[in-house]
């Protein structure tokens, strides 16, 4: 598999990605190659290879329909890059981390209620950690 860090390195495809998650938020079931050629202004052929690399890499999801391919995003392998990001935020901000402002919009219910489970677990595990660390004087 690609290094996910080469993927997202080049802005065409992060572009694409904003567009897809932007799209999905907004309750597409997927962005055909001519609406993405549209909403970026880019040719055809720059989107499908960018598209290419993007499905190699796992972070698109495609469904074809006829002639038409629909792209979704798919955010699972981006749990790498928040795996490593993350660390870095926290030893530099603590707790008085940045409140970013995302500008897709609300999140569905069902996604919302599962960044909640995530974000008490990791609550909570930062919790035991930070005890278990106080209690071994460190």
């Amino acid at each position: 598999m690609t290094d996910i860090f080469d993927v997202i390195a080049d802005g065409t495809r992060r572009d694409i990605l904003q567009l897809l998650l932007r799209r999905t938020t907004e309750g597409e079931a997927g962005t055909s190659v001519s609406q993405i050629v549209t909403d970026l202004g880019i040719s055809q052929p720059t989107v499908s290879k960018h598209l290419k690399v993007l499905r190699d890499a796992e972070l698109v999801t495609v469904r074809e329909d006829g002639q038409r391919r629909f792209y979704s995003l798919a955010v699972e392998p981006l749990e790498v890059v928040d795996d490593w990001l993350v660390p870095f935020l926290v030893d530099a901000f603590g707790d008085d981390a940045p409140n970013y402002l995302y500008p897709a919009g609300p999140l569905p219910d069902s996604a919302a209620h599962a960044a909640e489970v995530v974000g008490r677990a990791a609550a909570s595990a930062k919790h035991v950690v930070a005890t278990a660390l106080k209690r071994l004087g460190a």
